[in-house]
């Protein structure tokens, strides 16, 4: 008997497109296999005196921080051509399947650009812009966060006899969707409270810090 039958399941990253309306799952994205790391930056939404506020406004804040991810993934045919009379579409088409998923995040569908199209040229004068599916990205329970895809790009590495790509390494740039870009009252703007509530329960289960290890007495 394997003496790893207890291991723990490794979870995986990925993005689920929601309906932005029902809350419906359209579709789940799992990336291949985890980074190796993430980058995340915050850019504060602070009063500035650029913007004629006084000093009197210096600790306020306008709204949330503006939250951005940064990962790079890798997407290998290897395993499922391993197995080839299980996975039809990757001997056919290569990793193509999985990188057309990630690129219709930017693209509105046909349907829609097809429907605009019969509009204009019907003479509507004011044609309302498309709108996308909810991606939220998941990073673990406790990271389940709406976001807008910002920046994308594949470098594609290995190739079969049709040149269809074998293996690519994807960079994703995602901003994080708060309620100041969707709302109190959207699913999106309940999943980034949801998420901001998180981030608040971890920092009250980290230890607090002393004066001692700052190496002072006080604050006078």
């Amino acid at each position: 008997m394997s003496g790893y039958s207890n291991s723990p399941k490794l979870l995986k990253a990925g993005i689920v497109l929601i309906d932005p309306e029902s809350a419906q799952v359209r579709r789940i994205i799992t990336l291949q296999y985890n980074p190796d790391s993430l980058s995340r930056s915050f850019q504060a939404q602070a009063f500035s005196s650029e913007s004629g506020a006084d000093r009197s406004e210096a600790m306020r804040l306008k709204g949330p921080a503006v939250e951005s991810y940064k990962l790079e993934a890798e997407i290998d045919a290897a395993d499922q051509l391993e197995f080839p009379e299980q996975h039809a579409a990757t001997v056919e088409h290569g990793i193509q399947p999985q990188l057309a998923a990630l690129e219709l995040l930017l693209y509105p569908s046909s349907g829609q650009l097809n429907s605009n199209n019969s509009l204009a040229n019907s003479g509507t004068l004011e044609i309302v812009p498309m709108e996308t599916p909810l991606a939220l990205f998941v990073w673990s329970k406790t990271r389940i966060v709406p976001v807008r895809l910002t920046d994308f790009s594949i470098t594609e590495e290995a190739f079969d006899p049709a040149l269809n790509p074998l293996r690519a390494k994807v960079s994703i740039g995602l901003r994080v969707l708060s309620v100041d870009d969707l709302g109190f009252a959207h699913k999106g703007g309940g999943l980034f409270m949801t998420y901001l509530q998180t981030k608040e329960k971890l920092a009250a289960k980290g230890a607090s810090g002393s004066f001692a290890a700052l190496g002072i007495g006080g604050i006078s």
